[in-house]
């Protein structure tokens, strides 16, 4: 196997909750020894449901948060001891979609504003009309054309799949080798998800870029890296990983089968011959106090009382690169 591009070790990352003169200091730990690798032209997807960690790990992986613990890793070096050099080059590399198109451009600059800032601070272009000229070629190439129809425009004259195009643009102006895509489609029209990611996938063949692709829609995931791997992650920690396919198609940890099970059905025979999975409960511990053993037992329908709820399983190899953390393949 080649080196990887990127790669997280046993990375941790808790947040403080309350403030300090509320009593003792309380921690939420929103990853949990999260490890994987991304190599060139790679696509990688994280999914689970809302607040089980994926973006606070594509922050991670982007550089925009210190781990607690654990290291990050690009081209073999922990970019927490890079020097200015080293780090201006990551810093550089990857870049990172956020998830709100509104939020994510600045309503005081105009389109031109926001695409130049990046050309400027790493010396792409050094005049104002060689940025143009790059910011019209960057517009053609996600789809917004004619690009003078745009360049000079504020954030509130575009639609929200402009405004997502012009985000994927900006994160593309630098000629990165890793993009963290947090939700790139969520907050845009259904009609405009598949044209945004067919463009992703589309620089991905031209440039090469490889993705670290974060969502909670298990189809959009499976979609977008069919051909690339999945992580399915349950409140901070990695519970199954694999190939993308083997994961949707033969779930082995039952946090996953329960997510699929409860993707809607359009067909009305197959939904009333569907049998949702009957978990033990349907409420999501709180970070602030995360069971023992198996995060997932209070709610497995599989529960093995004395094991489940006294260890913490690792990441067990199924075959074929299916990981799974579950006592069910484990002792």
């Amino acid at each position: 196997m080649p080196e990887p591009l990127l790669e997280l070790r046993n990375v941790s990352k808790a947040f403080r909750v309350g403030a300090a003169f509320l009593g003792p200091k309380k921690w939420a730990r929103a990853v949990d020894d999260v490890s994987f690798q991304l190599y060139e032209r790679d696509t990688l997807a994280l999914v689970g449901e809302s607040g089980c960690g994926k973006t606070t790990t594509g922050k991670i992986a982007a550089g925009l948060l210190k781990p607690t613990e654990g290291e990050v890793l690009y081209k073999g070096k922990d970019i927490w001891k890079m020097n200015r050099h080293e780090w201006r080059e990551y810093r550089r590399s990857v870049q990172i979609i956020h998830q709100d198109p509104y939020a994510s451009l600045n309503p005081m600059l105009t389109i031109y504003k926001s695409l130049s800032a990046p050309l400027f601070r790493h010396k792409i272009v050094e005049t104002k009309e060689e940025a143009v000229d790059k910011i019209a070629e960057l517009l053609e190439m996600v789809g917004l054309t004619p690009p003078e129809d745009f360049i000079w425009k504020y954030p509130h004259q575009l639609s929200g799949g402009q405004r997502q195009r012009v985000v994927i643009a900006r994160a593309m102006s630098v000629n990165p080798k890793i993009i963290v895509a947090d939700e790139p489609v969520s907050m845009v029209d259904v009609s405009m998800r598949l044209q945004i990611l067919h463009l992703m996938k589309d620089l991905q063949e031209k440039f090469g870029v490889a993705y670290i692709f974060i969502t909670h829609d298990l189809a959009t995931g499976r979609y977008f890296a069919s051909d690339g791997r999945t992580a399915v992650m349950y409140l901070g920690s990695i519970v199954e990983y694999g190939p993308t396919n083997d994961v949707i198609l033969n779930p082995q940890h039952p946090y996953t089968k329960a997510l699929l099970s409860a993707i809607p059905e359009p067909d009305p025979i197959k939904t009333r011959q569907k049998k949702p999975m009957q978990l033990r409960s349907l409420d999501v511990p709180s970070l602030l106090n995360i069971p023992s053993g198996c995060k997932f037992h209070p709610r497995c329908p599989f529960y093995k009382p004395g094991l489940c709820d006294a260890k913490k399983p690792g990441l067990i190899d199924v075959g074929g690169g299916h990981m799974v953390a579950c006592w069910l393949y484990g002792e």
